[in-house]
């Protein structure tokens, strides 16, 4: 078979070269580099950017908007996200442009944000805030206020002339910067739904959903609002956020400036609270009557106090049990098994259906385990072992339980927080470790809520697998 012809010093194919003719020579060796599937330097990356002039592809950056919808039976338009389909080459660019930006801006980020870090996610977030929660309520006459904030279209209304601003003070080389500017304006999208196209727009406004460069830019965007202090702290997850407020003998002046204070700063950078969507959950395990503390109001609307809420998927009440979310994944779990069994009722076997089990099935089961294993009751962990049993018996081989695979996860976070010298909790891991031998130090528990969260159950079990 004959070899395609190679242009000299370019190591490209001739008729790849000519195909992409139209197109000026710095992003043709951008091109060559990314189908050549070479490791590229940031030196050599920025050398496109000054020869492109810091601009993006118009063809590249046009995105394809697909409405997908939020929930089962959409009524409006706000039902839907507007998900951005860019083409492969821009996604493959932007994946290049990341892992140069992500080192650059690390030290600029808001230690407090728990998406798009690695090796942190949700169950990071959800631990570190019943940490900080639990914790404080061991002292007498303490309570904690969590208020979720809910932003209107987050993604939609960043503005890329602040974000331009933020990335040069974060250190943001200024031919990067330039071009993720002329990235975010300016691009045209349209909108396809069953088969019908809407006419082009330009949008100089927001940052696309669904690429890549998008959910990082937003967490740059947010990262210059940072608190965290001894009473109050602000946790984010790209755009979910909330205020834990650590309230003792019902001071809660603190909670109150941290709230005022970050809706201030949403309003200076465009960002819209929701208020109407904004929810607060109040924990008070104080046994004599107490006042209703007044509402926090936002933008003249005072935000309505909730008994569950659900958070990042993990459904959290103001007794900080599991009871709401164990009846949630008991019941997301028999839809899942109903599925396990048609496809079985279709001769469906072996290593087949045990990988749609553990995608499918056991995924919903198991959802956030590592925060709820070591504190259910009795009763919920009876039945979550039961739909585990059930979905033993359509596989026809045996599962682990509840137990084991909660205990398995909680062993695995508790040695990638160790090993994680940026996590949140790091300092609290670090002041538990012995200098003496591997196991650490249990932390003081006055309440059986707290001796039996993640951090004191998972302490036992690393201290009981080193004295084997």
């Amino acid at each position: 078979m004959p070899q395609p012809q190679v242009v000299p010093g370019t190591g490209a194919p001739a008729d790849y070269r000519k195909s992409h003719s139209c197109l000026s020579s710095p992003w043709v060796d951008l091109l060559e580099v990314v189908n050549c599937q070479n490791k590229i330097q940031m030196d050599d990356l920025r050398q496109y950017f000054v020869g492109a002039q810091a601009s993006a592809l118009l063809l590249w950056k046009t995105s394809c908007i697909v409405p997908v919808p939020k929930t089962p039976h959409p009524k409006e338009l706000n039902s839907y996200r507007p998900v951005a389909l860019t083409s492969h080459l821009m996604k493959t660019l932007e994946r290049l442009i990341l892992d140069h930006l992500r080192p650059l801006v690390s030290s600029f980020m808001d230690p407090l944000q728990f998406a798009y870090q690695p090796s942190i996610g949700v169950d990071d977030a959800v631990i570190y805030l019943l940490h900080t929660s639990l914790t404080h309520l061991e002292k007498a006459g303490s309570t904690v206020r969590i208020m979720f904030f809910d932003f209107s279209s987050a993604f939609n209304t960043i503005q890329p002339r602040l974000l331009g601003d933020k990335l040069e003070v974060a250190g943001v080389d200024h031919h990067l910067t330039t071009w993720i500017l002329d990235y975010l304006t300016q691009r045209p999208q349209f909108v396809r739904v069953k088969g019908s196209q809407s006419d082009r727009l330009l949008c100089s406004t927001g940052v696309p959903q669904g690429t890549v460069l998008a959910p990082f830019l937003f967490t740059l965007y947010t990262a210059d609002f940072s608190y965290s202090t001894s009473s109050c702290h602000l946790q984010k997850f790209s755009d979910d956020s909330a205020a834990v407020g650590l309230i003792t003998d019902g001071d809660d002046t603190g909670y109150r400036e941290l709230i005022q204070g970050f809706v201030d700063w949403s309003l200076r950078n465009n960002l819209q609270i929701n208020a109407g969507k904004t929810k607060e959950l109040v924990v008070d395990f104080r046994r004599r009557n107490n006042p209703t503390p007044a509402p926090v109001n936002i933008l003249g609307t005072d935000v309505d106090v909730v008994e569950l809420y659900k958070y990042l998927g993990v459904h959290l009440n103001n007794n900080l049990d599991w009871t709401h979310n164990t009846d949630a994944l008991v019941k997301k779990g028999n839809s899942r098994l109903f599925l396990l069994r048609r496809l079985r009722s279709f001769g469906v076997q072996g290593p087949l259906l045990r990988t749609f089990y553990d995608s499918v099935v056991g995924s919903a089961i198991f959802y956030g385990i590592v925060c709820w294993s070591s504190s259910i009751t009795d009763r919920d962990r009876k039945r979550m072992d039961r739909l585990v049993r059930r979905a033993s018996s359509v596989l026809g081989c045996p599962l682990d339980s509840v137990e084991v695979v909660g205990n398995g996860r909680m062993m695995a976070k508790l040695s990638s927080m160790l090993n994680n010298t940026s996590h949140p909790l790091q300092d609290t891991l670090t002041a538990l470790g012995s200098s003496f031998s591997e196991r650490l130090l249990h932390p003081r528990c006055v309440k059986e809520r707290y001796r039996r969260s993640f951090l004191p159950a998972a302490v036992r079990l690393h201290n009981k697998q080193n004295t084997r």
